[in-house]
């Protein structure tokens, strides 16, 4: 395998590999939130259909439901049999049934098509994880996750912008916009090898590394878990902020585009900053100052009188899961051992989807009882107790690697406590 650290004249983006990766890692956003803009012109499109309201909102998270369920085995065939067959053949897969929503029917075959789309984007996102856990080590490895994650905000930016005005023109064009994928297929097939695998026998020592972090099992499964409740929250936003606009007056689908398109922006921007602040105060520390972000953009949503008081908390939010969500990826790709890094890959993957699914199943009945201000301050609140519980974690981590040091009598700082 090439050497691929990262050096002042070898910056990691310009490896072919970090770039084909970053394709595709925006696919995730492509796949659910591009069709949000076009929601409410679909519900009306299909408004014979009497369950057209339940199934216009679940073909956002639709995919989710496949990713959940495919991408554990997805990450136990890219273990056994390798990453670049799976990336290539999902990523093919993804534009056929993306694209399937311009000539399909009716409502239950576009949902249809959209569960196929789910198995392309566990394909995809599987390996694709796994894949950066394979090229890439330490600070390298923590600046291609917060490179990631912006590719998703800026990918999603450009798909859901676009898809906001065409959805002006057809609620059915915006599904045209899955076929972009194919300009994607020429570098991954170039750039993307599969690595070599270690080879040793029972009785040999593990390569660094190789046996990940005991218990590690455990470990992931609370990543898993966060990765998971920390999804649900944020895909309220893809999958209601349109009906939620509706509801406040803003009857264009562009402005549903343009405050997911600042959202995405927000997000790209404070992922690209994620390797440095995370330097700063540590994994811990970005995820309390996430959250509280997130908390403050849910806060602020319902209090907002204007099109840019929305647009600023919108911002907010995207900041904040841009800030935690590389976290679960470097820490996930730490944990587990070489051998599994297919199953941490595929494991993360579904959590990010099974939350995604479960969003507006919990969230429309919610808004039907309490109203958007009741779910929003709901969310509000939620985030706010995650990022108390983030920072008491930390400092009860502080406090006992203070305590460890100054028996041996050696200085500490808050910062060292920090993972």
């Amino acid at each position: 395998m090439q050497d691929c650290r990262a050096t002042p004249s070898n910056p990691i983006w310009r490896d072919p590999r970090t770039v084909a990766l970053l394709m595709a890692a925006s696919l995730t956003t492509m796949a659910n939130a591009t069709i949000s803009p076009a929601l409410p012109g679909l519900e009306r499109l299909f408004s014979g259909d009497p369950n057209a309201a339940i199934l216009t909102r679940l073909l956002v998270p639709a995919p989710s439901l496949s990713v959940a369920l495919c991408a554990p085995l997805a990450g136990l065939v890219a273990d056994r049999f390798g990453r670049r067959a799976m990336l290539l053949s999902g990523t093919i897969l993804f534009v056929i049934a993306g694209c399937a929503g311009l000539v399909l029917p009716d409502l239950p075959t576009i949902f249809a098509s959209r569960l196929v789309l789910g198995i392309a984007v566990a394909l995809i996102m599987t390996a694709q994880t796994a894949l950066v856990g394979d090229y890439f080590t330490g600070k390298d490895r923590n600046a291609l996750t917060g490179l990631q994650i912006s590719a998703r905000n800026f990918g999603g930016l450009i798909f859901i912008s676009l898809a906001g005005w065409a959805a002006v023109l057809s609620p059915r064009l915006p599904f045209a916009i899955y076929g972009l994928a194919a300009a994607f297929l020429p570098l991954m097939w170039i750039a993307i090898v599969d690595p070599p695998r270690p080879t040793q026998s029972l009785s040999a020592k593990p390569a660094n590394g190789a046996e990940g972090h005991a218990p590690w099992r455990v470990r992931l499964a609370l990543l898993v878990f966060l990765q998971a409740l920390t999804n649900l929250i944020f895909f309220v936003m893809p999958t209601q902020l349109s009906f939620f606009l509706d509801e406040r007056g803003y009857n264009s689908a562009a402005m549903t585009g343009a405050a997911l398109g600042i959202l995405m922006l927000s997000g790209g921007g404070f992922a690209l900053l994620y390797s440095r602040i995370q330097h700063a105060i540590g994994h811990i520390g970005i995820f309390a100052m996430g959250y509280a972000a997130m908390a403050l953009g849910f806060l602020l949503l319902p209090l907002a009188m204007t099109a840019s008081h929305s647009f600023a908390a919108t911002a907010a939010i995207g900041a904040g899961y841009a800030l935690v969500s590389p976290g679960f990826i470097a820490l996930a790709l730490g944990l587990a051992p070489l051998r599994r890094r297919g199953l941490a890959g595929g494991l993360l993957t579904a959590s990010v989807f099974i939350g995604q699914f479960c969003s507006p199943l919990l969230s429309t009945p919610l808004i039907a009882r309490y109203g958007f201000d009741g779910l929003f301050h709901g969310a509000a609140l939620l985030l706010l107790a995650m990022t108390i519980a983030a920072g008491a974690a930390g400092v009860l981590s502080w406090l006992r690697l203070r305590s460890a040091l100054t028996s041996q009598r050696i200085p500490v700082s808050p910062r060292s406590s920090l993972p």
